[in-house]
């Protein structure tokens, strides 16, 4: 009897100290700094651990993380990074994918799918790593087991990466002078060299950058127009006008274009501009340095004396720029 009376007190004893301990857990990770875990797409979980080693494959620093917000820019694409024949990228949704703003959310993509076989389909395990700028280490999540990319399912990742909150508590160390750094790790077939960015977000300046042109003989302008080269913010712009019309707009606008000469395979930008009558935000890439208007005005409104536009056989043309992102 007394056996069984101690057997059913150890019993009872077990299930009031396990309840205890789970009490206790949450504020254990808690004191490593985050007020919560993330929630990633898969049932399967993550491991979390620190490691004093840098991501090998993939790594982000943003600067000016709070100007997403001020621009509402909700989605941003990092550079490509290659491991395993395949090409990556991160996509990070800085206030939320699901736009409840309390949350980052952070994923794992393919970058390009289209030189792919039809049918593709892979299995890839990664980790994503937050650095910590006090500390001068990682936080990693790794995910258990590997995650299958296909056609229908191209991107993995964490809807709730960090909170807001926690993010924006300067004693956690994720964002200090409003950087913010990520990277990432991908293992799957072979091992490529680790690809670095560095994201600047760029103040809105008091007065936008304006530039003006004086076209004397528009008359006698032949096929194109370009201008002198100018900076704006450490980086290189013209304008390209088209007299009569480009692509399909030929023979019935007047076409202009503002070309980011620095644009290249090393350096993408994005830029607020307007020319006038019209305005527009783009990223200047290599493969996309030159954006426009093909039907900027008609060439009737143009050369209709009445209008003013066209005085003396001159026209003059306005551009006016804010550079927003400058990613190297």
């Amino acid at each position: 009897m007394k056996v069984l009376v101690g057997m059913v007190l150890g019993w009872c004893l077990s299930k009031i100290v396990g309840s205890q301990l789970q009490k206790l857990l949450p504020k254990t990770k808690a004191s490593a700094g985050r007020n919560s875990f993330p929630t990633d797409d898969d049932d399967e979980g993550f491991t979390v651990e620190t490691r004093d080693v840098s991501p090998a494959h993939f790594l982000t620093k943003i600067e000016s993380f709070s100007l997403f917000s001020e621009y509402g820019i909700r989605k941003y694409e990092s550079k490509e990074f290659e491991v395993g024949d395949y090409k990556w990228r991160l996509i990070i949704y800085p206030y939320g994918k699901e736009k409840d703003d309390s949350h980052v959310s952070v994923y794992l993509a393919m970058a390009e799918t289209s030189s792919l076989p039809i049918d593709w389909e892979f299995n890839a395990n990664f980790t994503i790593f937050l650095y910590n700028q006090i500390s001068d280490n990682y936080l990693c999540f790794r995910v258990n087991g590997v995650r299958r990319f296909n056609e229908t399912k191209s991107n993995w990742g964490f809807s709730k990466f960090i909170s807001t909150e926690s993010l924006k508590n300067k004693s956690n160390g994720y964002l200090v002078d409003d950087n913010f750094v990520l990277g990432a790790e991908v293992f799957c077939n072979h091992k490529r060299q680790r690809v670095i960015e560095n994201v600047t977000l760029l103040r809105r300046a008091t007065y936008p950058y304006t530039r003006a042109w004086k076209i004397v003989g528009f008359s006698k302008l032949e096929d194109v127009w370009e201008s002198e080269e100018f900076t704006i913010r450490d980086v290189n712009w013209k304008v390209m006008l088209y007299p009569n019309g480009y692509s399909s707009s030929k023979g019935r606008d007047l076409s202009v274009f503002l070309v980011c000469v620095s644009a290249g395979a090393r350096k993408r930008i994005m830029a607020d501009f307007r020319m006038r009558l019209k305005n527009a935000s783009r990223w200047f890439t290599s493969a996309n340095k030159c954006w426009g208007f093909c039907d900027f005005i008609s060439l009737d409104t143009l050369l209709d004396l009445r209008n003013y536009f066209l005085v003396n056989d001159c026209f003059t043309i306005e551009v006016e720029i804010s550079v927003q992102i400058v990613v190297v």
